[in-house]
């Protein structure tokens, strides 16, 4: 059987000759570096797929890039939840039964897990601690993906220990920095183009996707693709698209799928199911991807009315399918959307509906929209950027692989 892995020079299309040459002269010194990525689940949200085609790609240029995966009971993952909602601005009690549970999953998995690498890049909160059970000996780098513009302060001074014996900590965007003795660096999430999500689909393909759910087609579709998470606000989605179709026609689906490390999902999911109707879709088969590509090619609007968002990788994935999004005023959607060229940003229920009528109502507006948005997303939004930030990245710590290489040769 031929494997086929997708390499940088794949994206010369998209990117061009000039900036492939620069990244593959950017990995020639980290060749052969082993790097280690830690998060807390293979499956469900932005960071897992980030590190899916990130891996793969970096394995490509020649750096030994492994993914583990912490593991927990539901109580661990039950409280790392609450953190989550906490670090973006809900009320926490940190208890020391919770901070117990934290603390000692953390160290078991310290335990199973030998980290002997070049370099260590931990995600999120969730396995955050395991730096404080090992023997320093590379750099540690702490990649957060969430929404920091307004974390719960003592759960933020609970962590800031632990994040500052890391050598280098990385956010989405500027809004998110904090007072910390480390560097801090910013890294837009960015797609890629050539997974199933995103790739090219016919129209027999999309067809075959959208009767095998069910999903009418009678009536220009609006869609949100994301997890069930409240700060995704699919309760505000439902409530501007009945606002909306008190003016034009349509249908709404949303879309979701449950993350592993995420408890709060099935709860969210059987609360909406009470809002089905024939023209509103709730439906838990986000794990389709040819089905989240479909709906995203074939919405007239597709939407991302997010409370929180460190950045809606479904934002870009729909605007590099041309087509228009509104987004909430939040965040990273703030980088990808600029209000009325590309996309709507909306700060309310009454905007969103507004907004979901005058494309529905516009198809000149929703493809002069689409355009700019595909353009935008090559320019800006494709995993090679991502990709050359963590060369800079790894390359800017020198010194270290110095002291590395040195340590293997005597």
């Amino acid at each position: 059987m031929n494997y086929k892995l997708i390499h940088v020079q794949d994206y010369a299309p998209f990117v061009g000759e000039e900036t492939i040459e620069r990244i593959l002269s950017k990995a020639e010194s980290l060749r052969g570096f082993h790097v280690s990525n830690i998060n807390s689940t293979y499956y469900g949200g932005g960071v897992a797929e980030l590190l899916s085609s990130m891996t793969l790609l970096m394995n490509g240029l020649g750096i030994k890039t492994g993914w583990r995966v912490i593991q927990g009971s539901p109580d661990f993952f039950g409280v790392t939840k609450k953190m989550h909602n906490a670090l973006q601005g809900m009320g926490f009690k940190f208890t020391t039964i919770k901070k117990q549970i934290y603390e000692n999953v953390i160290y078991e998995n310290s335990i199973r897990n030998h980290l002997d690498h070049d370099l260590i890049v931990v995600h999120d909160p969730q396995p955050l601690p395991l730096i404080c059970h090992y023997k320093k000996r590379a750099p540690w780098v702490w990649r957060c993906h969430i929404d920091l513009s307004n974390p719960n302060r003592d759960l933020w001074n609970y962590l800031l220990p632990y994040i500052e014996k890391y050598d280098a900590a990385v956010f989405s965007i500027p809004e998110y920095a904090q007072k910390l003795n480390i560097p801090q660096l910013f890294f837009l999430p960015a797609i890629d183009p050539f997974t199933t999500k995103n790739r090219q689909l016919n129209d027999h393909e999309m067809d075959e996707r959208l009767s095998h759910y069910h999903i009418p087609t009678d009536l220009p579709l609006v869609v949100q693709v994301s997890r069930f998470d409240p700060w995704k606000d699919p309760k505000g989605v439902i409530e501007a698209f009945k606002l909306a179709r008190k003016e034009v026609d349509c249908t709404l689906v949303l879309l979701g799928n449950f993350a592993s490390d995420d408890p709060e999902g099935a709860e969210i999911y059987e609360a909406l199911v009470k809002s089905r109707d024939e023209r509103i879709l709730i439906l838990p088969n986000g794990d389709d991807t040819a089905l989240v590509n479909t709906l995203q090619r074939r919405a007239a609007v597709v939407l991302q009315k997010s409370i929180r968002e460190g950045f809606g990788l479904t934002v870009a994935e729909a605007m590099w399918k041309g087509t228009p999004v509104i987004g909430g005023n939040v965040g990273g959607i703030r980088y990808q959307i600029q209000d009325g060229v590309n996309g709507f940003l909306v700060s309310s229920i009454e905007e969103a509906a507004s907004r979901i009528v005058r494309l529905v109502k516009d198809p000149k507006l929703r493809e002069k929209m689409g355009r700019k948005a595909h353009t935008d997303v090559a320019n800006r939004f494709l995993l090679t950027r991502y990709v050359e930030q963590y060369l800079d990245l790894f390359n800017s710590f020198e010194i270290h692989f110095n002291l590395r290489n040195n340590s293997r040769s005597g």
